[in-house]
């Protein structure tokens, strides 16, 4: 598959009429006819069905412009972004997380650095600690937000916060539970291990799921893994839905969800800290802004 045949469905999508299509994109009708049925073959479903005179997209259709235009989107979005920084009218900036740390101090930092648009274009990828001393090696990132202390002379890791733990139980008892479960008091971790544990991210590995399991062992305890999720919502919705639990960080309450309730756990150290990292000898000013200012929040919420 190659851009120009997504380019040129789309166009015909909107258009439905293939003459027409022809006449915005500067080429002639009988080619473009055959650069769509090659598509069709090529991805094994029709896209559209004739009409009258004119033309209809299929199911598959409808769905493959959806996706299609998002993806062209952003892929605008790439080249002009890219043409700007070539063009040193910006400095591209990019920040690595993990999906928790969006409802801590991660928000409040994008902000920061995205009141002024003219100096720095900010991107964000979702990506797992270890992924993200990579991506700093590698230069795609400059500054990364993981919960995995991680050891590699290249790169500088500051805690940034250690996070209290709370259990992730469904709102609706399970079969033969008294309903509340016994209310949204302290759980100790061995109660917490009698459960069924909901464990995420599956992979790759090593990852917060691995500190998860760490902090049981410490107590001496072996938890009965029932599931494992790759993204912190999916791990919700099967709570939700009763399959176990699962332990979150505390600031994931901001994510309100009638059926799911959040219990404090009644031990010391079951906290997951937020980790700050960033290339060694890294000394751009646009980087030195954002680590300070993390400090800073970091010291006032400490």
């Amino acid at each position: 598959m190659e851009l120009r045949h997504l380019r040129y469905f789309q166009t015909v999508a909107r258009e439905l009429n293939v003459t027409r299509a022809a006449a915005l994109l500067h080429i002639a009708q009988p080619p473009l006819s055959r650069q769509i049925r090659q598509f069709e073959d090529e991805l094994g479903v029709p896209l559209f069905e004739r009409v009258g005179r004119g033309l209809r997209l299929t199911e598959a259709g409808r769905f493959l412009l959806e996706q299609s235009l998002q993806l062209t989107q952003r892929l605008d979005e790439m080249i002009e972004g890219t043409r700007r920084i070539g063009r040193n009218e910006k400095r591209w900036f990019g920040i690595g997380f993990v999906p928790s740390v969006l409802y801590g101090v991660l928000p409040d930092l994008i902000r920061e650095l995205r009141a002024d648009q003219s100096e720095v274009e900010v991107g964000l990828t979702e990506m797992i600690s270890v992924q993200q001393l990579e991506a700093l090696k590698s230069g795609r990132i400059d500054l990364g937000f993981g919960r995995l202390a991680l050891s590699d002379p290249a790169i500088v890791q500051q805690v940034v916060m250690a996070e209290p733990l709370v259990a992730a139980l469904p709102t609706r008892a399970a079969p033969g539970e008294r309903e509340g479960g016994g209310g949204d008091g302290p759980m100790a971790p061995a109660d917490l291990a009698r459960r069924g544990l909901i464990l995420y991210p599956a992979r790759p590995r090593p990852s917060y799921a691995d500190h998860v399991l760490s902090l049981f062992r410490a107590q001496g305890l072996q938890p009965r893994v029932v599931q494992e999720a790759n993204e912190l919502q999916t791990a919700l919705g099967l709570v939700a839905a009763g399959l176990g639990i699962t332990l979150v960080p505390s600031s994931v309450q901001r994510l309100h969800r009638d059926d799911v309730r959040y219990c404090p756990i009644d031990a010391p150290g079951f906290v997951s800290p937020v980790i700050m990292s960033y290339r060694a000898g890294d000394a751009s000013p646009f980087l030195g802004r954002a680590v300070a200012w993390v400090r800073r929040q970091a010291e006032v919420s400490g």
